[in-house]
């Protein structure tokens, strides 16, 4: 049993590598050396979490209405019942919303993410926090271990300061200086590992939160030099961000989250405690993958320069006036940290499926989803198609292979293609190169286009927006955050999102007469039907077709 483990967490951690574009013998070098090091760590046995960690309680801030930016909330909402919103499309401005709460939060900071990247926005973003613990601002940071390996050394100086502590969730406890090692290390203890915090928050002072489906990276910024994210967010106010923040709490006193401190090793420790250098710099990330610790690509132009000041939120906390936000009744759905204990069953109480299941379900007229990676499976699909024979038409909007960032979830969402356009559903796939960028999106430049945007529209008067995709890992394997708010005017801005995209930048499928999948690209006389998977090599087509009967859904 435990080879089998061993040697299915080898391979999945070689495939993660492998995506990482590294160019050259290099990256094989490197894989080679992680290889190496897994077969001791295999050889010596699993390791299991450190018990009895030292760890204190805390809570978020109690009074948030004694704050600056509380009391501007306070004044702005035209009822304490209602939550407060504003729809984040663009990249630039959700780096921008991010570096203004950082610097207008004078008693808290509470970070959640899946993944920190350790590149130039990460950075910048994480040398704004840290300047707000060293106005006495309280800090606390919780990120998710799967994508933290080699950057243990950067977080253990960044919780140096006496005002910042990090936290990571649901770690690997062994060889945490690459993915693969980490993995095989804990391959008998791969039901925990598989599970992963999959939420995004950033709030300050408990009265103002960005939450939505971005990480914090380049790529989630527009600043990437290869591929970026199509993304969506939202700014919250009022009620909703205490929620938000109720919910962080339950995340940081769980017993999968686990102080950087405890996890590192005795020279890591050591060298943390080392003065800063230039390589290291200590308000932020380095970037294990480059020597200079500079965080971009050896041979990429840097990422433009971003004005966090011509942000929405930071204009409006410039003025003295009111937070001219859309305020409205909203539910916020976090699942429990629970969810991520191997001892819980997949199958068991999915409140925020089912809340969505719910707005959807009520619609009459038209349902929007937009989701990177979408596997319905059987029992979506007769769901879908039960909305379509009783008059609604459902509209879904998903990444192409060629746009896709996770190739091997396109193996489980090709499945039910067939049988999502017979059933009549009006299916869309992003082109990888955009054909009209949208200016409320932001400006790619020469970067391709990946869709990264969790949201849902039920007759543009209910909008979802949130961390889950929909899929199996969502429902049962991560945990989530979302907000379904009750508001037509934000629920139609993203149906204006949803009709940019697929107006030039993406394809509408269709079945031919033999009931093949088709590609139309263009409308009218002009349009162009294609009959393999645009914009992508027989190789990449291949490799699909290779995976697709070794794939288990239920983990996509």
């Amino acid at each position: 049993m435990l080879v089998r483990f061993t040697v299915t967490a080898a391979v999945t951690a070689a495939g993660a590598v492998a995506r990482e574009r590294r160019a050259g013998p290099a990256w094989i070098a490197r894989l080679a050396r992680a290889l190496a090091c897994a077969l001791v760590l295999a050889t010596e046995g699993c390791a299991s979490l450190p018990r009895d960690v030292p760890r204190q309680p805390s809570a978020a801030l109690a009074d948030p209405a004694a704050t600056a930016l509380g009391r501007l909330v306070a004044q702005s909402a035209p009822d304490p019942a209602l939550s407060g919103f504003h729809v984040i499309t663009s990249g630039e401005e959700a780096f921008g919303t991010l570096v203004t709460l950082a610097d207008r939060a004078t008693r808290t900071l509470d970070l959640q993410y899946y993944i920190i990247d350790a590149d130039e926005s990460s950075r910048e973003i994480l040398r704004h926090v840290r300047a707000a613990a060293g106005r006495g601002v309280r800090v606390r940071v919780l990120v998710d271990d799967l994508h933290s390996d080699g950057k243990d050394r950067a977080f253990l100086r960044f919780a140096r300061h006496r005002n910042i502590e990090v936290r990571m969730f649901n770690p690997f406890p062994a060889g945490r200086f690459s993915r693969l090692t980490r993995m095989v290390s804990s391959a008998a203890d791969i039901r925990r590992i598989n599970r992963r915090m999959h939420n995004k928050a950033f709030i300050a002072d408990n009265a103002l939160a960005m939450t939505g489906g971005r990480n914090i990276g380049s790529a989630y910024f527009l600043r990437a030099p290869d591929t970026n994210f199509v993304d969506l967010d939202v700014i919250a106010a009022g009620p909703a961000v205490r929620r938000l923040s109720a919910a962080f709490d339950r995340y940081w006193n769980s017993p999968l989250a686990i102080p950087v401190e405890a996890l590192a090793s005795p020279e890591e420790l050591a060298a943390s405690a080392e003065p800063a250098s230039a390589a290291s710099p200590e308000p932020g990330l380095a970037d294990p993958r480059t020597e200079s610790g500079r965080g971009e690509s050896r041979g990429a132009a840097p990422p433009a320069r971003i004005d966090p000041r011509a942000s929405f939120l930071a204009r409006q906390l410039a003025g003295d006036g009111k937070l001219p936000l859309e305020w409205a009744a909203a539910s916020v759905m976090v699942d429990t940290p629970d969810k991520a204990s191997p001892d819980k069953a997949p199958e068991g109480e999915d409140t925020m499926v089912r809340e969505l299941g719910r707005m959807l379900g009520g619609a009459q007229q038209e349902i929007i989803l937009i989701s990177p990676y979408f596997v319905p499976g059987d029992a979506g699909v007769a769901w879908m198609a039960g909305l379509v024979g009783r008059g609604v038409k459902v509209r879904v909007l998903t990444n192409s292979l060629a746009a896709t960032d996770a190739p091997i979830v396109h193996v489980g969402y090709r499945r039910y293609r067939a049988a999502l356009l017979r059933a009549g559903v009006e299916l869309h796939e992003l082109k990888s190169r955009p054909g009209r960028p949208q200016r409320a999106v932001g400006d790619f430049t020469s970067s391709q286009a990946s869709l990264h945007v969790k949201a849902a529209v039920a007759d543009r008067a209910n909008l979802f927006v949130g961390s889950m995709n929909f899929d199996p890992r969502s429902a049962s394997q991560n945990t989530e955050t979302g907000l379904i708010i009750r508001s037509p005017r934000l629920a139609q801005q993203v149906a204006q999102l949803f009709a940019g995209a697929i107006d030039d930048n993406s394809y509408l499928l269709r079945l031919s007469d033999t009931g093949a999948v088709q590609w139309v690209d263009g409308k009218g006389k002009d349009a162009a039907v294609l009959d393999t998977e645009p914009d992508t090599t027989w190789s990449r087509r291949l490799w699909i077709d290779v995976l697709a009967p070794f794939t288990p859904e239920e983990l996509l």
